[in-house]
């Protein structure tokens, strides 16, 4: 482990570089023990020169805190082409030299499937992402995300209530926490799922990691689903990051009027797969037997649930005039019999009943539950 953290720590040495050292020499060990000639051939003069320094105190510190952490536990680190690091991961052009996890261990050699989309995602937006997650999950399949707020909190809490259960991949350290307001789903993730870091211990939340970390989020997974996604949204790096490496890539429409749509449809004009159901996730996957089983039930409109609803509804204009796409209150008014303070009260009651949210610009929108 030792000789792992030195060559992961070594100045110039990405995962590229490593990959490349290690297939050329074999291990770390082999690495530090080679002639600087050797060196030199393979990673130039001045890389050469620096695997050839002794370890510093820092590194010395890191690699006893690191299998202290380790001791405890649930915890496990696993290095680029040994026993149990995840194959698919093992696959992209630069996997990270090492792995922290703390959690259950199988998940990772699961079937996989990220979920990822905005963090100021609408609630619909999330109710979406947790019905998507627990109907996956309940097929067998594990749920990655980035337990960010918005889409990746709601499709973690939405993996955690199945068998399949969730993958949190970080951009911290494994012994650290972000965001702070996460930390009880945190917890539950290290107990019932399992959390995946390639940073050191103790490493901070830099603002640079996160990006880095979605190349992660994808290569575990055999497919990416976006769910909400502004036209500039980092979901679509992740998106792309997804196509690169070989995986299929889905997204779920909206609004056109709706901003967090925009993402997803520029997204499917690329080639994203358009889906509504989770069935259609795991028949495009081929997960057999995964794809022949049939999830729960999900929030996102059939023909079917649309009828229904709309008859439940039916003796409500106000619900009637909203339809599923954000509205502006002008136009409800024109729709409606009444004036702007009987419909801000009216809506008022919809919104403390959950059955409706206001998104920016004053426009409001139906929210339809995902239980």
């Amino acid at each position: 482990m030792a000789a792992w953290l030195r060559l992961d720590r070594t100045r110039g040495v990405g995962p590229r570089t490593a990959a490349g050292l290690l297939a050329a020499f074999g291990s770390p060990e082999a690495i530090f023990a080679a002639a600087p000639e050797a060196l030199a051939a393979h990673a130039g003069p001045a890389l050469a020169r620096a695997l050839q320094q002794p370890p510093s105190p820092d590194t010395v510190r890191l690699v006893d805190a690191t299998l202290r952490w380790r001791d405890a536990p649930g915890r496990h680190v696993l290095a680029l082409g040994t026993p149990g690091y995840p194959a698919l991961l093992a696959q992209i052009p630069d996997p990270p030299l090492l792995l922290y996890i703390k959690g259950r261990l199988p998940l990772l050699d699961k079937p996989c499937l990220a979920i990822v989309g905005s963090r100021n995602a609408s609630n619909q937006g999330k109710a979406n992402a947790m019905a998507f997650a627990e109907a996956l999950s309940a097929a067998g399949v594990a749920i990655v995300s980035g337990l960010a707020l918005g889409i990746d909190t709601a499709a973690h809490e939405g993996a955690l209530r199945c068998a399949g259960s969730t993958i949190a991949v970080i951009g911290t350290g494994p012994d650290l926490v972000y965001p702070a307001r996460n930390r009880a789903l945190s917890e539950r993730i290290a107990e019932d799922g399992c959390i995946v870091s390639e940073y050191a211990v103790g490493t901070p939340p830099l603002p640079a990691n996160f990006p880095k970390r979605n190349r992660i989020i994808s290569g575990l997974a055999a497919g990416v689903l976006v769910v909400e996604a502004a036209a500039q949204s980092g979901s679509l790096i992740t998106a792309r990051q997804a196509a690169e490496q070989g995986r299929d890539v889905f997204a779920i429409p909206g609004s056109i009027h709706a901003a967090l749509a925009k993402g997803c449809h520029e997204l499917i004009r690329e080639g994203a797969k358009l889906v509504d159901t989770a069935h259609d996730v795991l028949e495009a996957l081929a997960l057999s037997p995964l794809a022949a089983m049939h999830p729960a039930s999900l929030p996102v409109r059939s023909d079917a649930a649309c009828m229904e609803e709309a008859g439940a509804h039916a003796s409500d204009p106000l619900l009637a005039a909203l339809g599923h796409g954000p509205v502006d209150p002008d136009t409800l008014l024109a729709a409606l019999d009444c004036n702007a303070g009987e419909l801000s009260a009216r809506l008022l009651l919809l919104e403390l009943s959950g059955q409706v949210e206001r998104l920016p610009g004053g426009r409001v929108q139906r929210v339809v539950s995902s239980r």
